[in-house]
């Protein structure tokens, strides 16, 4: 990981030190200062990766932006920024399966535009940080998908044990520009830099954010950030103790230890998301009682109320079957590939994945990596004969 260059860092604190001003007023020539100074560093904006190789839709790749120069290339951008011509070109989409027949269109930027976008979000990001609520964890500086987890763990433990598994109708093809643009402009007074975000937008259509762009993530936090705020005031007004909310990007679930409560933070969820134009997924979306034994999910793992080994009530996690399906298949698809190759190979291509699983949970529960054992010792019985496989075989008892 390459490190933000110092100068940057510092550019980015006195913005977000400008956080707490109404609005932020933005040097138009910030973005373009960014790609001067990362074209001195020789730090990339964008990382490097084989879907941007192969998804480019301009025909450009890395390989002859480095032939033709990198100063050279960030040059130009700076320029057509100044002068105000720079133009994006559309995303190029790209399909990827989630199963039941569905599929997830993800919008992928030139390298050109990924560059802007990343300037773009060096800039916007520590504004809107200023801004974000504690129980948003989506793609932000510091936070992490098992804080999430473990926020609505604690919250079931704490007896608030009445849920909201609330599911948003594609969300980020719901967006509506108009009002992300309004929401952007509360905090920067830049017409420019306004003006460049709008053109980001508008080239892809009339409403969504592209799943697959740099800022993409940080613009569809900024349009719930009006739900955080109210899940916040409902929580202050039972003084933290009746509830509980966690979001990541479009997953939210609200905890509640009361039926009125939560019919209540139901009601004003639902008015929020009809100001911003985004609907509920009716069919997914739930009212859970744990009480009565009924459970729900979040970000991939299932949700419990279970008496621990004391006796005491508390909350059982564990991965969802499609989260276990997706692994077991991954894995299977590396023993069979690599059923021949020497053990260190297969254990350098199987352990970040392992790894991951069991890190969501950390010290909570090893169960994502329990079920793993009959599964893949079924995989080991089938593979040929050999010191690969047998080492495999040795590994899997490590793991555990």
């Amino acid at each position: 990981m390459i490190k933000t260059p110092l100068s940057l860092q510092d550019l980015r604190k006195r913005i977000y030190a400008s956080g707490d001003q109404p609005r932020s007023t933005i040097d138009s020539g910030a973005c373009m200062c960014i790609c001067a100074r990362r074209r001195r560093s020789r730090s990339p904006i964008v990382g490097r990766d084989s879907t941007t190789e192969r998804l480019r839709i301009d025909g450009v790749t890395f390989e002859m932006i480095e032939q033709s120069g990198v100063d050279q290339f960030l040059a130009g951008i700076q320029e057509e920024l100044l002068s105000q011509k720079y133009l994006p070109v559309r995303n190029r989409r790209k399909e990827i399966p989630k199963g039941k027949g569905k599929v997830r269109v993800l919008g992928i930027p030139s390298i050109r535009d990924r560059v802007v976008e990343g300037a773009l979000k060096l800039i916007l990001e520590p504004i809107f940080e200023a801004d974000f609520q504690e129980g948003s964890y989506g793609y932000r500086p510091g936070k992490k998908a098992h804080e999430a987890v473990h926020r609505i763990a604690k919250a079931v433990v704490w007896g608030k044990t009445r849920v909201i598994d609330l599911d948003l109708s594609a969300y980020f093809d719901s967006i509506t520009h108009s009002i992300l643009l309004a929401k952007v402009a509360r905090r920067v007074s830049d017409e420019k830099v306004l003006r460049l975000l709008k053109l980001l937008l508008a080239v892809n259509g009339k409403r969504g954010v592209p799943q697959g762009g740099v800022i993409s993530p940080l613009l569809a936090n900024i349009y719930l950030n009006e739900v955080d705020i109210m899940c916040e005031k409902l929580k202050a007004r039972t003084s933290t103790a009746g509830m509980e909310y966690a979001r990541y990007a479009d997953d939210l679930v609200v905890n509640s230890k009361w039926e009125w409560l939560l019919k209540e933070a139901y009601g004003r969820l639902l008015r929020e998301l009809a100001i911003i134009n985004v609907k509920v997924n009716t069919e997914k979306t739930r009212l859970v009682n744990m009480m009565k034994g009924e459970t729900f999910g979040f970000l991939g793992f299932d949700f419990r109320r279970d008496k621990t080994k004391s006796g005491k009530w508390g909350v059982r996690i564990t991965p969802r079957t499609k989260a276990r399906t997706k692994l077991l298949q991954n894995l299977k698809d590396i023993f069979r590939r690599y059923v021949s190759q020497p053990v260190d190979r297969v254990i350098a291509l199987i352990n970040p994945k392992l790894r991951g699983s069991g890190e969501l949970l950390q010290d909570r529960t090893r169960e994502p990596l329990f079920f793993l054992r009959e599964e893949l010792g079924r995989e080991e019985d089938k593979a040929t004969p050999s010191e690969g496989a047998e080492s495999v075989g040795l590994r899997l008892e490590q793991v555990e």
